[in-house]
């Protein structure tokens, strides 16, 4: 204290009963921090600054007076506003000047924030040098020597009462310091910045290791494993789009270099931008910089040069991909960037492992792995899928079809359908859809043959395969090497494209929609299906690779055959769930199975022959065996099976199959009872190609020297129709409902 005394001498006029005053005020017994040892390390700095100031006299009695009153656990601004009220009060009754008071007190209220503005950002507009110097001084204690600095460390910790919310807050006070300028003056900066940095880190460490910290940090571990493993998705999703092409098909001057060098550069940049990451220095941010402008600019490149589609040139695979590897490597490059700005201003002292960080490193890898499965993957597809399809449009409304009488004439002949034949016709609620080559589908009007709408592909060069699903709603189409398209069957937009792991299934019926999986090892499964691609059930009997079914309105008849061990078997399924219903063995491979009249009714072999011994049909929920029809022993050809709304229309041939046989007989079974309903025998080549209508007529073409005709047997009997010029008679007719189609030159030909 004598100390403290002598550097009073001269302050103001008179005796020193107010530095006595003060000095008591520094040593009081409720004090725990800001004691006179504190006052003597600022008066002592503040000789060495004091050069600097412009009233010298008001500094030092404001650095006197700055913390003259304090309450254990206040805070610097209540302190310091106590301790300006105290100056103004006691000054004036030593002599002391109003316009020095005034300026003592103004500069006790600066010390209520001490913490000094941040490295980047410390331009005031006007210096206040007696500011300045008076808080460089107050915090010169943060440059005293270790034990001195820890002594006071530990004292305003022990201040502030409880010790969870003291580390808490003196943690956060010490790291604000560190984020900024720890002194305003130039000369401090020189002469106490260095080893005020040194202590005040060293307690942050001390601070840290006394804190539990089990998620600080997990921000700058979530950037950190950002940049490296974007990174390293952008290097697998660009040697992916290394193996596709830019556009369909390709062209012979395409270049395959440019994912290479792509997958070559993030490669390079995962070790890179994990070091930039965990680094605060200018240089990381730098190289974060160029990792980002090269993204920026690649994105801009490929954008620029994506090839413009037409019905004869497609977008490759390699276009979504190179811009999902670039936006990857953009990622990457951001998140290093902000890590390395974060771990500069705010995150610099961080655990060196906590459960917030290892959980962190844990989770970013498997989220940008999902990213590329649920996001890249799926955009890639759509985008392509999106870019390649045209739909051409008819507004016209949906026309209802009329019924072939098969009288000679022609209903309507339709227009554009270059390549296509009424063979692969199918009826829809809304049309009559036709495949044609170069990946195109035509929908057009039952009633005029009047195009409705055209779905067409660039990517595809091929006759795309199509099904009526969804009770006629929806046409299924197959395109080679895109997969299973459900269109509209009025619009013909695309509603859904199936899921790539059912894009390879085999479609074992449309309505109801069943698809089979065929296994190189293990069962064959059956799939219960959406008709937008997604399985409601699965069915793997086993061990089972031969494995085929028919479906009713509401159950499933599996038949599996070569089950190794396992003797052959027959199962029912429930059509919405796949629950089994029933399962017996199968003393015979049934064949050819079919769905009429609500029964799945199969041929029971008949040795080598194609001619069955019987027709059995089975009650699908059940298994049971509602009726058997024997099968004539005089019968020689191969047996066709066709239903026919409550019928079942059987065609085979009454003799020997030989080159000589010209007779083919057509039987229809009540599938309700199982007896025959009718039987007609008809001169007609039995080797001929035969459509069944709903209303149970069996149609087939020949030709003589004169014309192309129409054969047809019915219950009424057997007719011959002579048919228009025009119609290919070597092609075959073919039933859409009770509608009969042919072809003719480039044109599908509807029968009156």
């Amino acid at each position: 204290m004598v100390e403290l005394r002598a550097r009073w001498d001269g302050l103001v006029p008179g005796p020193g009963e107010l530095a006595d005053e003060l000095i008591t005020q520094y040593v009081g017994r409720n004090r725990r921090a800001y004691r006179d040892h504190y006052l003597e390390v600022v008066l002592t700095a503040l000789e060495s600054l004091i050069q600097l100031s412009t009233d010298p006299a008001s500094v030092r009695l404001a650095a006197w007076f700055h913390r003259a009153v304090h309450e254990p656990g206040g805070t610097p601004t209540e302190d310091a506003e106590a301790s300006a009220r105290l100056a103004e009060r006691l000054l004036p009754q030593y002599g002391v000047a109003a316009i020095r008071v005034a300026e003592v007190a103004r500069l006790v209220r600066l010390t209520g924030d001490l913490t000094a503005p941040p490295a980047d950002s410390y331009a005031p507009p006007r210096r206040d040098a007696n500011g300045d110097v008076l808080l460089d001084a107050v915090n010169a204690i943060l440059s005293a020597d270790p034990v001195r600095y820890a002594v006071h460390a530990a004292e305003v910790r022990r201040d502030a009462g409880d010790r969870r919310s003291a580390l808490e807050q003196r943690y956060n006070d010490v790291r604000q310091l560190l984020d900024g300028h720890l002194y305003r003056t130039q000369l401090a900066r020189q002469r106490l910045g260095p080893v005020a940095r040194v202590n005040l880190e060293t307690e942050l460490a001390n601070l840290d290791s006394e804190l539990p910290a089990p998620w600080r940090g997990w921000q700058q571990a979530a950037l950190t494993a950002t940049a490296m493993f974007c990174a390293i998705g952008s290097t697998v999703v660009a040697i992916a789009a290394a193996g596709a092409s830019w556009q369909i098909p390709t062209a012979p001057s395409e270049v395959g270099w440019p994912p290479v060098a792509l997958a070559a550069v993030a490669f390079i940049s995962a070790p890179v931008l994990f070091r930039c990451a965990r680094s605060s220095s200018q240089r990381a941010c730098l190289v974060a910089g160029v990792v980002l402008a090269i993204a920026v600019t690649g994105l801009l490149i490929a954008w620029a040069q994506a090839p413009r589609t037409n019905p004869a040139v497609g977008v490759g695979l390699r276009v979504p991909l190179l811009i999902a590897a670039l936006l990857l490597l953009l990622l990457s490059g951001g998140s290093a960037l902000a890590g390395s700005l974060l771990r500069t201003r705010t995150a610099r002292f961080l655990p060196s492992r906590n459960l917030g960080q290892q959980l962190a490193w844990l989770a970013v890898p498997g989220v940008v792995a999902l990213t590329l499965l649920l996001v890249v993957q799926p955009l890639a597809r759509n985008y392509v899928l999106s870019t390649n399809e045209r739909i051409e449009r008819s507004p016209r409304p949906a026309g209802t079809a009329i019924p072939s009488s098969l009288n000679g004439t022609v209903a309507w002949v339709s227009k554009a359908t270059l390549g296509a034949g009424a063979e692969e016709a199918i009826s829809t609620q809304y049309g009559i859809a036709i495949p044609r080559p170069n990946g195109v589908v035509d929908m057009l009007d039952a009633a005029t043959g009047d195009l409705r709408w055209r779905y067409s592909r660039s990517d595809s060069d091929e006759r795309p395969t199509i099904l009526a699903t969804g009770d006629g709603a929806y046409v299924l189409a197959e395109f080679a090497d895109v997969g299973y398209l459900l269109l509209d069957a009025n619009t013909g937009q695309r509603k859904a494209a199936w899921p790539s792991r059912t894009r390879n299934h085999l479609i074992q019926q449309a309505q109801p929609l069943l698809t089979g999986e065929h296994a190189l090892h293990g069962s064959d499964k059956l799939h219960g299906l959406d008709p937008d691609g997604h399985e409601r059930w699965t069915f793997e009997p086993g061990d089972c690779s031969d494995l085929s079914a028919v479906a009713t309105t509401d159950a499933v008849v599996a038949f599996l055959g070569n089950c190794g061990d396992e003797a052959d078997a027959v199962t029912g399924l429930d059509l919405k769930t796949g629950k089994k219903l029933w399962s017996r063995t199968a003393t015979d491979t049934y064949r050819r199975p079919v769905v009429a009249g609500g029964l799945v009714v199969v041929a029971e072999p008949g040795g080598d022959s194609d001619v069955p011994q019987a027709l059995t049909a089975i009650e699908p929920r059940t298994g049971a065996v509602k009726w058997r029809w024997p099968v004539p022993q005089t019968w020689a050809c191969r047996t066709l099976l066709n239903p026919a709304g409550r019928y079942l229309i059987v065609v085979d041939c009454p003799g020997p199959s030989s080159i000589q046989n010209r007779h083919t007989v057509v039987t229809a079974i009540d599938t309700a009872t199982g007896r025959t309903a009718w039987q007609t025998t008809a001169r007609v080549d039995p080797r001929a190609k035969v459509t069944v209508t709903p209303d149970g007529r069996v149609i087939s073409l020949s030709r003589d020297t004169e014309a192309c005709w129409a054969n047809i047997i019915e219950q009424a009997g057997f007719r011959q129709v002579r048919l228009p010029l025009g119609i290919t008679c070597s092609r075959d007719a073919h039933a859409v409902g009770n509608q009969v189609l042919v072809s003719g030159d480039n044109a599908v030909i509807a029968l009156r």
